[in-house]
């Protein structure tokens, strides 16, 4: 879930800046700092947006910069979870498929996909049904539900959401077009 929030945190500026400690500089030193980086309380820094106000600054023994506290605002995401959310298929890989889903990627295990078996095609980079014509690769738009989410805040690329798409309304966006189909022409024919 994407959301807008007020922030406070601390950045160093550097001797060379020290001159001209604008909300500006200061924005772009805490995006510098915080972007792309994890938080469990805060999901993840997608983008500052404004800086409120830069407190005095504070000099430290040993340290060379001038350190700020700033308040601020920012958009994150924070995946909830039972949230449902919209991704796209960035890797498929033996075990499953990597769902984009906002700034991070989950995991949509093999078992979690559909009730069919899928085997993984490595020659064509997709798992696909014997059963049915359906087939999941990269670039794939698909509708999942978070089950699982282990943030890790000092390696966020260590971080695990894990996904379902087993679920009614679930899945690759085309099968739920022809899941759609299907109970509408069910339903013209009783």
């Amino acid at each position: 879930m994407y959301k807008r929030v007020r922030l406070k945190d601390t950045v160093e500026v550097p001797p060379r800046e020290l001159g001209d400690v604008t909300p500006g500089l200061v924005k772009r030193l805490l995006q510098d700092k915080l972007e792309g980086r994890m938080d469990e309380e805060v999901g993840s820094v997608v983008t500052v947006t404004e800086v409120h106000d830069v407190g005095e600054g504070t000099v430290l023994p040993n340290r060379p910069g001038v350190y700020y506290e700033a308040e601020f605002d920012a958009v994150t995401f924070d995946p909830q979870m039972q949230e449902v959310v919209d991704g796209t298929v960035v890797e498929v890989v033996e075990f499953g498929a990597f769902v984009g889903i906002g700034p991070v990627d989950g995991l949509l295990h093999v078992s979690q996909i559909s009730d069919e078996y899928l085997a993984f095609d490595g020659e064509n980079g997709r798992l696909s049904s014997n059963e049915s014509d359906r087939a999941l690769e990269v670039d794939d738009a698909v509708r999942t539900r978070i089950v699982t989410k282990s943030i890790d805040e000092r390696n966020p690329r260590d971080s695990k959401i894990g996904l379902t798409a087993k679920q009614p309304g679930l899945g690759k966006h085309g099968w739920l077009k022809d899941e759609r189909e299907r109970r509408e022409e069910a339903t013209a024919g009783e």
